[in-house]
């Protein structure tokens, strides 16, 4: 019997690690680090659309096997690596991928976005690029001059992956009408009363809920951040508590006005207030 699989499609920097390790708590789950699973569905989708073999062939016939394919692919990879019931696969594009997956299991998917105040993801994101001055990193060229300045990062980091796709992705969901089918969760909300944020995500699920340790998470999940470029860009904090917001401190007047003034959208969906005027 293949597990239930559940997904969570979050932005950078909005507790999506910690998350997952919080549901690591439960028994009956299993959860992944940034998973590669929807990358073999795409990689798959290119082979079907565009080999000759597929489309020699009655295009009904072959998206009907397609989807097939995906649907026990996807079942039999979790058969192969968890006894566990649930799974929790964790990729920033499943949420904008709700219709491949409708298609795929003929039944709407239940996927969890976790989303955060849009200046402090910017502030995280900036923070992690100045922790390591030893290391060249691509957003910044000094002889181009590209992202030599934290505004210049700001703005490439707003029009480039991962935050950029990211919220590309989310306006799409709302656009589309799919916002109303997934879970939205903010980080603040999280971090201020996980048990009331545990419970919404289990009553979403349609699971019973699970009596959580919120004071003592450990990491389960495990992935290898210098493949990203960032060390300790996956690691959790063990208590799950408020951050302190440092938005302005760490990016400056200018840049958080550039940000509340081009996602105004952002800020009135999820109720984040705009400070910089």
């Amino acid at each position: 019997m293949p597990p239930r699989i559940f997904y969570q499609s979050s932005l950078p920097r909005s507790g999506s690690t910690l998350l997952q390790n919080i549901l690591a708590q439960n028994p009956d789950f299993y959860v992944t680090p940034t998973s590669g699973l929807l990358e073999l569905i795409f990689g798959a989708r290119s082979n079907y659309s565009n080999c000759p073999e597929f489309k020699a062939q009655d295009p009904d016939l072959m998206r009907k096997g397609f989807y097939r394919f995906c649907r026990d692919g996807m079942n039999g990879y979790y058969q192969a690596i968890t006894d566990k019931p649930c799974v929790m696969d964790k990729s920033r594009g499943w949420g904008v991928h709700f219709d491949l997956l409708t298609n795929i299991f003929g039944s709407e998917p239940k996927i969890i976005c976790m989303v955060r105040d849009l200046r402090q993801i910017l502030s995280s994101m900036e923070k992690k690029f100045r922790q390591n001055p030893d290391k060249h990193q691509a957003v910044e060229n000094h002889s181009k001059m590209t992202g030599n300045t934290t505004f210049k990062r700001v703005v490439s980091s707003l029009q480039s992956p991962p935050v950029g796709l990211a919220m590309d992705r989310v306006l799409e969901i709302h656009q589309r009408g799919h916002a109303a089918k997934m879970l939205f969760l903010r980080f603040e909300d999280l971090t201020a009363d996980p048990a009331k944020s545990l419970q919404q995500i289990y009553s979403y699920l349609g699971l019973s809920v699970y009596k959580h340790d919120f004071s003592k998470v450990e990491q389960a999940t495990q992935e290898d951040d210098i493949v990203y470029g960032m060390p300790g860009l996956h690691e959790i904090r063990p208590n799950v508590a408020p951050l302190k917001n440092d938005f302005m401190e760490v990016l400056g007047r200018d840049a958080v006005q550039y940000v509340e003034k081009n996602h105004a959208w952002y800020f009135q969906r999820f109720g984040y207030v705009p400070v910089a005027g």
